[in-house]
C-alpha cells in the first residue's frame, strides 16, 4: 500500500508558535526596517500631516480619560479608557513622537535611511502632535466645560513636579512603556494582539500617571483651556526634560537592547545596502 508524504506546511498553516524563534525574530526585524525606511523617506508634508493626525487621535483618548475620571476618580479605569486613543492611532496608522524610537532608529542603524531624515521625523512629528492635540483639547473643553475641573486636577501633578529622581523615573518609564508597546505590535501579525498591546500601553501611561511628553501635554493644554492657575511657561518647564527622558527610556532601555539582540540581522542588512540590493 502506497503512503504519500504529507504536503509541506506553510508558515500560515503552522502558526506563529510553531515557527522557529530565529525566523520570527528575522521576520519582525525585516518588518521594522521596511516600515522604518518608509516612514523616514516621507516628505515634510507627509510627516506633518501624519503627526497632526496622531495628535488629533490621541486627544480622543484624553476625552475618554476625562469622562471616566469625572465619574469614578479612578486613574486605573481612566487608563483603560484612554487606550481608545492608542487604538485609534494603530488603526488609523498615525503616529506619535514617542513611537519614533525603535522602528526608525533600527532603519537608520541598518543603513536604510539617514540621521538627518530621523531628525526630520522626530521634529516634525513632535510639533504636529502638539498642534493637533492643542486644537482638539480646545474643542473638548468648549464642548464639555464640565470636564474643566478634572483637566486641571489631572494636569497639576505634572506642572507642579520638581525635576527630581521621581520625575526622572516616571519619564524614563513612560518612554520605555511606549517603545515596548511598539515592539509588541511589530512582533505579531495579529490585529487583535496589536490592539491588546495598545490597551496595555494606554493603561500603563495614563493609569499610572507616567510622565509622557505628548499625552500629558494634551492634559495640560486642556487644563489651560479651562483656565488653569498656571501657564504655558509652566508646561514648557516640565515638557523639555520629559521629552528628553522619554527619548532616553525609549532609546536606551528598549531600542538599544533590541539592536544588540539583532546584531547579525543588522550586519546582513548593511551588507545588502552596500551591494545595492
Amino acid at each position: 500500500m502506497d503512503h504519500k508524504e504529507p504536503p509541506e506546511r506553510t508558515r500560515a498553516d503552522l502558526g506563529e508558535r510553531d515557527v522557529p524563534e530565529e525566523d520570527q525574530l528575522a521576520e519582525a526585524f525585516d518588518t521594522i526596517v521596511s516600515e522604518g525606511a518608509q516612514r523616514l523617506h516621507r516628505s515634510w508634508r507627509e510627516v506633518l500631516s501624519t503627526g497632526l493626525a496622531g495628535g488629533l487621535e490621541v486627544a480622543t483618548g484624553v476625552l475618554a480619560l476625562f469622562a471616566v475620571l469625572a465619574e469614578t476618580d479612578n486613574h486605573l479605569l481612566g487608563g483603560l479608557a484612554f487606550s481608545i486613543g492608542f487604538i485609534a492611532l494603530l488603526l488609523a496608522r498615525s503616529e506619535l513622537f514617542t513611537e519614533g524610537f525603535l522602528v526608525p532608529v533600527t532603519a537608520v542603524v541598518a543603513k536604510r535611511a539617514s540621521w538627518p531624515q530621523l531628525a526630520k521625523l522626530w521634529s516634525g512629528t513632535l510639533v504636529a502632535n502638539l498642534v493637533g492635540g492643542w486644537l482638539v483639547t480646545w474643542l473638548i473643553l468648549h464642548a464639555f466645560p464640565q470636564y474643566g475641573a478634572v483637566a486641571i486636577r489631572s494636569a497639576t501633578p505634572f506642572v507642579s513636579s520638581p525635576l527630581d529622581l521621581r520625575a526622572v523615573c516616571l519619564a524614563v518609564l513612560a518612554g520605555s512603556a511606549l517603545t515596548l508597546m511598539t515592539r509588541m505590535q511589530h512582533g505579531t501579525t495579529s490585529d487583535p494582539a496589536k490592539i491588546v498591546a495598545a490597551v496595555v500601553g494606554g493603561f500603563l501611561l495614563a493609569g499610572f500617571q507616567l510622565f509622557h511628553s505628548i499625552l500629558d501635554s494634551l492634559i495640560i493644554f486642556a487644563a489651560l483651556h479651562a483656565g488653569a492657575p498656571f501657564g504655558y511657561g509652566d508646561w514648557l518647564a516640565w515638557f523639555w526634560y520629559t521629552a528628553l527622558l522619554n527619548m532616553a527610556g525609549g532609546l536606551l532601555v528598549v531600542t538599544v537592547l533590541r539592536l544588540v539582540r539583532s546584531k547579525e540581522l543588522i550586519q546582513r542588512e548593511r551588507e545588502q545596502v552596500r551591494s545595492g540590493n
